[in-house]
């Protein structure tokens, strides 16, 4: 018998820039002209049947007028398209179109977009450049920075992807000024849970301000230097998680505080609540947890609430779904390890409670859980 050892060590620079503004396509078609991405041919805008009329057109426009080859592929809007179906569908439209691994691929629109549109990349010609345009507020929290990147099944969310960082991300503030009240709510919800996670004076700030984004009227404000502060503060906050462990083999799961709940939740309800909905939700259960445990007081539990509540946000379970059902789904949490459920937990405002051993998740049983998902029906 004989051996061959394959020595293969990589150094890779996977640096890149965020641009955070208002009405980025100038920038975005500069940029590219200047050689952001070198030795591409064709480009490919991905986006959703809503985006597409608000962004992606004007975008495909200045491209083509600008001499770049692109074509554009669509697919519906939701959650529920974040599946690996879409991607074939994209892939063969794409392949059909003769694009090869010459090619680029620009998101245009929110996490759904950002989370199928990297994958495609990642995997298509065994990987191509991608650029993000983020034209949600939860994109610009969620998916601006950290290159994860993954499509739904029936049975886990997120479960079937892989880490791929962009070549840039463009966060256009001004399209905020499009989305629907309950889109802009369910971004802050992400914010809020950046803050909980990760800067005290952050969270403190946000309930100072959260009514120059969102009125008591339930109304957009969306303050310029409030939304720019917001977005700065969300990429900075992830940055630096994503910066100690890009892959996610510990410290990177903090980022996961309030999902283990929040994602059961968004599947169980058929996705009629959006992710930060259920995210909210998913909060209040785990600050419950988090007091039960002694980690947070009550002055600070019911802080976290408040603040979920100012952003518009639900923080009781909808009467419709099914405790059991929700339960269940836990399980599917990419968490679980040994058929153990695990919870990330605040320890206090703005930090996140770290273990003995090195680990930021505790394992928890149904019956504690089971209790405080009880005491949040409404």
């Amino acid at each position: 018998m004989t051996s061959f050892r394959v020595n293969l060590k990589k150094v890779v620079d996977d640096s890149y820039d965020i641009e955070i503004g208002r009405n980025l396509f100038e920038s975005l078609i500069n940029d590219l002209k200047n050689g952001l991405v070198q030795g591409v041919h064709k480009y490919a805008i991905i986006t959703d049947s809503h985006v597409e009329k608000l962004y992606a057109n004007k975008i495909v426009d200045l491209m083509k007028e600008n001499g770049f080859n692109v074509e554009k592929f669509v697919f519906p809007a939701g959650e529920k398209s974040k599946t690996r179906k879409t991607k074939e569908i994209i892939e063969d439209a794409m392949l059909e179109k003769a694009f090869r691994r010459d090619s680029c691929i620009i998101a245009v629109g929110g996490g759904v977009v950002t989370d199928l549109a990297g994958f495609i990349a990642g995997t298509f010609g065994r990987g191509i450049p991608f650029i993000n345009y983020a034209t949600t507020l939860l994109a610009a929290a969620d998916a601006s920075i950290g290159g994860k990147t993954a499509v739904d099944t029936e049975l886990a969310t997120n479960l079937i992807g892989l880490i791929n960082q962009p070549v840039k991300v463009y966060l256009d503030i001004e399209s905020w000024k499009t989305l629907p009240i309950r889109q802009l709510s369910s971004g802050l919800s992400e914010t809020i849970k950046h803050a909980c996670l990760g800067d005290g004076e952050f969270f403190e700030f946000l309930e100072k301000n959260i009514d120059k984004v969102i009125n008591e009227k339930g109304e957009a404000v969306l303050d310029p230097a409030t939304c720019e502060h917001i977005a700065h503060k969300n990429c900075e906050v992830k940055y630096k998680v994503v910066s100690l462990d890009e892959r996610e083999t510990g410290l990177r799961e903090v980022l996961n505080l309030g999902h283990t709940v929040g994602r059961a939740i968004e599947v169980v309800s058929d996705y009629k609540l959006l992710h930060g909905e259920a995210l909210s939700i998913g909060m209040v259960a785990q600050v419950k947890l988090a007091n039960s445990l002694g980690y947070l007081t009550d002055s600070e539990m019911s802080r976290v609430i408040d603040l979920y509540k100012r952003a518009g946000l639900p923080v009781s379970i909808p009467d419709y779904i099914d405790r059991d059902e929700l339960v269940k789904k836990l399980y599917t949490d990419k968490k679980v390890k040994g058929g153990k459920i695990k919870f990330v937990f605040q320890d206090g405002i703005g930090k996140i409670r770290e273990y003995e051993d090195g680990k930021y998740s505790m394992v928890i049983s149904e019956e504690p859980i089971k209790i405080i998902l009880d005491d949040m029906r409404v």
